[in-house]
This record gives C-alpha cells, structure tokens and sequence, in this order.
C-alpha cells in the first residue's frame, strides 16, 4: 500500500481549498455580472402567477 505523508496530505487539502475559493469568486462575479437580470426573471415569474 501506498503511504500518504502528513505533507501530500496538507498539499492535497490546500488543493481542494483553493479550488472551492477559485470557484467562490466565479459565483459572486456572475453574481455582479448577472444579478440583476435574474432579480427581473424571479420578478415576472412571480408576477405572471
């Protein structure tokens, strides 16, 4: 078996930690980007019923 040290371990997580960062900062730029567009769509959508 292959034996995984403390520091793979620590690199792997600090991997993973930048990642769901780097996917954070995407959401809210759409967010930005976007956020009033779909603000309107929720509003006709609630409207229309």
């Amino acid at each position: 078996m292959l034996k995984i040290n403390s520091r793979e371990r620590g690199q792997g997580f600090l991997e993973y930690g930048m990642l769901i960062i780097l996917v954070a900062i995407v959401v809210m730029l759409l967010l930005v980007v976007f956020g009033g567009a779909v603000g309107n769509l929720f509003s006709n959508i609630v409207a229309s019923v």
